[in-house]
């Protein structure tokens, strides 16, 4: 489990292939912190650590990460948000994030905001996802390559963000521009919610006597 404030940038240094999976090899600057099997989310994508070298560690990403996140389309020198899993006696400054992404999204505007820059993303509409949570609603959460952020003007199949000068320069949002495809991962309590409001509507049916 992750609250969204990435700790650190780390460095693509290398991209081995195997099969339908990737070792991605990083450079980071608590790698001497880590240990083997420690979970890392890597642009919000929690991968387990399998080896350490010198100031570098490397994880794997299996086809299905692959498929459902923008790992894939990283390349050597890339710049990749990073965060250690939460401590459990500390504060939770961002919200809850799983490490699990739930789709990508595609920037599709980037204004600055005399300080602040605002981005708005887009994401393909699928109306069985959002009944099950998959959505976003104005001042709700969002993680966006694993930050935290609070969404603004949401669509169907959009929202727009507003990035102050820190996090823009801290993270990989100083790389984003329009065309940029990120991960996202929605608000587990909105998934919660759906699945509740299901199970409701389903022990209704159950109990409804028939006439």
């Amino acid at each position: 489990m992750f609250s969204g404030i990435i700790e650190e940038t780390a460095t693509v240094v290398d991209i081995i292939r195997d099969r339908d999976n990737i070792d991605l090899k990083l450079r980071c600057p608590f790698t001497n912190e880590l240990g083997i099997d420690q979970s890392v989310a890597h642009n919000g994508t929690c991968l387990t650590v399998v080896a350490i070298d010198n100031d570098c560690y490397t994880v794997t990403a299996m086809k299905e990460t692959l498929e459902r996140t923008n790992l894939g389309l990283l390349h050597i020198g890339d710049k990749v948000n990073v965060e250690r899993s939460m401590m459990m006696n500390g504060r939770l400054d961002g919200h809850i994030v799983q490490g699990h992404v739930d789709q990508t999204a595609v920037c599709i505007a980037k204004e600055d905001a005399n300080g602040s820059t605002y981005f708005t993303f887009e994401y393909q509409e699928n109306q069985e996802m959002a009944l099950n949570g998959y959505f976003t609603v104005d001042k709700g959460s969002v993680t966006v390559n694993g930050v935290s952020l609070t969404v603004c003007n949401p669509t169907a199949n959009s929202f727009q963000v507003a990035i102050i000068p820190y996090t823009f320069e801290h993270t990989n949002f100083c790389n984003i521009e329009k065309g940029s495809v990120v991960n996202i991962e929605f608000d587990i309590i909105g998934k919660y919610i759906a699945r509740l409001q299901q199970l409701k509507q389903q022990n209704s049916q159950q109990t409804t006597p028939i006439i």
